[in-house]
């Protein structure tokens, strides 16, 4: 089977970083084995899980003191890490936090 990534499906911690989430890939891989992503409300700690279009993520950011809680909803899959506009492309923010 051919592999499909980038077409069907994406990296969790290399979608995050082409929506700009951290500088560095391996900064949202770091947030994702920390436990503060939730994938369609199942918690995730894989760096490498499967990220598809119409996925929820619940993102918990800035740790305990600061409590961000963002809510995206994946609209597409990354073809490049772009500017912040063309990343702000790839979700939908649903607005918690």
């Amino acid at each position: 089977m051919a592999e499909a990534e980038d077409r069907d499906w994406q990296r969790l911690d290399k979608w995050l970083w082409c929506a700009r989430l951290s500088k560095t890939r391996s900064a949202c891989a770091a947030l994702v084995e920390s436990g503060a992503v939730r994938l369609n409300r199942q918690p995730v700690d894989k760096p490498h899980a499967r990220l598809r279009p119409g996925d929820v993520l619940t993102l918990a950011l800035g740790g305990p003191e600061r409590g961000v809680v963002k809510v995206w909803r994946v609209q597409s899959l990354a073809a490049r890490r772009g500017p912040p506009a063309e990343a702000r492309g790839l979700y939908e923010d649903l607005g918690a936090g």
